[in-house]
Order: C-alpha cells, then sequence, then structure tokens
C-alpha cells in the first residue's frame, strides 16, 4: 500500500449509488424496506465504518453523480452520516437516482433495476475531481460502473489512468451482471482493467466465467498472469482464497444465521482494503474481512447490517 499523503484521503471508491427497495416476508404479507445500495457505495461505508476505530481514523471519500431528487438527498445525508467526504459527488438537475428492488427465493437474492439513464450512468471523464484521486492511497472501483453507460466506462479508465500516474494503489471488483452488458464485452474490458489494477476482488463464480477456468486456483493463476498483484476471490460459503503470488491461502466461511447477502462482497472490499491500510498482511487481511462479510448478511439491505470494528473482532475473538 502507498504511504498516507497530505491532505489526501486513504480511500476513494468512484461507481454507482442506489436506492434500495429490499424484500421483507412476514406472516401475513411481504413489504419493501427502503434503504440505499451500490456496490462501490457500500464499499466505501463499510470501510468508513471499520476504520474509525484506526488511529488516525481512515479518512474514505466517494466520487459520482446523483439526481437533484429525494433519493439523491438521501444518499447524501446518508454519506455525511458515515463520515464519507462527498466532495466528488455531483448533483444532476436533469437525471433521476437509479433505484432497485430485492427480492429472495429458493436461488437467493434476486435484483431488479431502474437504472437507464440514471444520474450515475452520466458521468463523464471531464468530471472527475483528480486532484482527490491523485491524492488517494487506494481508488476502489467497479465493473457495474463500466457496465452502466459508455461514458461511465470512459469514466472508470479515466480514474485508473490518474491513480495509475500518482502510484494509487487501484482495488478492483468486476462484479459482473450480465444483465447491463454481454459477456464478450464484459470480459474484454474487465480483462483490461485486471491489467492495470493492483488488487483483484472477484467471486469464484465471475471468476469462472471470465477466465474459462474452472479450478479456483487456475482462476487465481490467469488474474496474476493478467497483472494483478494480489487475489481475494470470494468463496461464498466456502470462504475466501487469498493469494499474493507467492503464497496462496484458504479461510474458511464462519457459520452464521444468513438473513441476506446483499452487499456482503461489497463489505469484504471495504474491510480488506481497510486492513491493508492498517498494516495487516493480505492474510490477516483477508481473516478479518471474510468475518466482516459474514456479518453484512445477518440483516435485510445492503448498508444496515455492515458491521463495526467491535463486531468484526468479537466473531473472530468471541472469547475475548
Amino acid at each position: 500500500m502507498t504511504e498516507p499523503r497530505a491532505d489526501g484521503l486513504d480511500i476513494v471508491s468512484l461507481g454507482e449509488p442506489m436506492v434500495e427497495f429490499n424484500q421483507a416476508r412476514t406472516a401475513s404479507a411481504d413489504h419493501f424496506l427502503r434503504g440505499v445500495g451500490g456496490d462501490t457505495s457500500n464499499m466505501v461505508i463499510a470501510a468508513a465504518r471499520l476504520g474509525r476505530e484506526l488511529t488516525p481514523p481512515l479518512r474514505v471519500g466517494y466520487v459520482t453523480r446523483v439526481g437533484d431528487d429525494t433519493f439523491g438527498r438521501q444518499l447524501l445525508a446518508l454519506w455525511r452520516s458515515e463520515g464519507v467526504d462527498i466532495t466528488g459527488v455531483e448533483t444532476d438537475a436533469e437525471a433521476a437516482t437509479g433505484v432497485y428492488f430485492v427480492t429472495h427465493g429458493e436461488r437467493g437474492h434476486e435484483f431488479s433495476y431502474l437504472r437507464t439513464g440514471s444520474a450515475a450512468a452520466r458521468m463523464r471523464p471531464a468530471g472527475l475531481p483528480e486532484s482527490l484521486i491523485r491524492r488517494a492511497r487506494v481508488l476502489h472501483i467497479s465493473g457495474i460502473s463500466q457496465a452502466i453507460s459508455e461514458s461511465a466506462c470512459d469514466t472508470v479508465f479515466a480514474a485508473v489512468d490518474l491513480a495509475r500516474e500518482s502510484a494509487t494503489c487501484i482495488s478492483f471488483d468486476p462484479n459482473v451482471r450480465l444483465k447491463l452488458w454481454p459477456l464478450a464485452r464484459a470480459r474484454a474490458i474487465i480483462t483490461a482493467t485486471i491489467a492495470r489494477s493492483d488488487i483483484f476482488l472477484p467471486n469464484l463464480d465471475e471468476a469462472r466465467m471470465l477466465s474459462g477456468c474452472d479450478a479456483p486456483e487456475a482462476t487465481i493463476a490467469w488474474a496474476h498472469a493478467l497483472g494483478a498483484r494480489l487475489i481475494a476471490l470470494k468463496c461464498g460459503g466456502d470462504g475466501v482464497m487469498v493469494s499474493d503470488g507467492h503464497r496462496t491461502e484458504r479461510i474458511a466461511a464462519h457459520q452464521v444465521s444468513v438473513v441476506d447477502a446483499t452487499g456482503a462482497g461489497d463489505c469484504f472490499d471495504g474491510a480488506f482494503n481497510v486492513r491493508l491500510l492498517a498494516g495487516d498482511d493480505p492474510f490477516a487481511a483477508a481473516r478479518y474481512a471474510n468475518a466482516a462479510a459474514a456479518l453484512a448478511t445477518c440483516g435485510y439491505g445492503a448498508v444496515a447490517p455492515l458491521p463495526d470494528d467491535g463486531a468484526v473482532r468479537a466473531l473472530l475473538d468471541p472469547g475475548a
């Protein structure tokens, strides 16, 4: 990781925030709980909560666009309350904030989106806060941000170029969503991004889809060959595999009462980056992030269940 920089943020996350309506079932009826989501927003909120206990506390920020509407204002208020720097957030008077619905069934959670032409989809390279990205220690990006529009994809690559010029560490979660783009385009864009990234944070299904490899070890080798220095392969109920190119370790999952897995992978991303910045080696950082992600599945929604540091420590060491 890069050293602390004067007047710079520790983590800057760039992407698409959304307002979430999450199905909650009762004995008499289903209803939808309003919350907020968006993978890169979830990540930076998780990082803010988990980084508060460090000395000094980590400073995190978000780069995006929101609509000049009730949902956009709700997002801005949430980020402020969580201690997320919003100087990189633009308000778009001509486009709405995106919305998605989460329903739950036998195959897990399913997403339905209302995001076409959203404010975030109108991100453009010229709107990037260059100094915010150049002075950050970590830039976190996502494949979803690249998939929502061509201008958003261009914006992600422009941010990556700024980060690389400034020796800012680049953290990348591909978050493949084939409803947003065809696999051939996803594979081309994502593999090009892996080659420019330092940390690659896929789940096992999407790593297999992108690489064409079935075995986890083969997908890790594929990502290293593309240029990723550090890989955390999220395997759901089978935990996580971590590789620094010299050593690979499998970390078992925690047994928790899963309510809703929405945002768990994003929580892992935030926790992993926080602990790397705190000085942990990748394997210790992954053990911590694995516990944080488990706790994130214990409640409804992407943000409400995101844990703080005390809860993660208690899961890691219940006797302490």
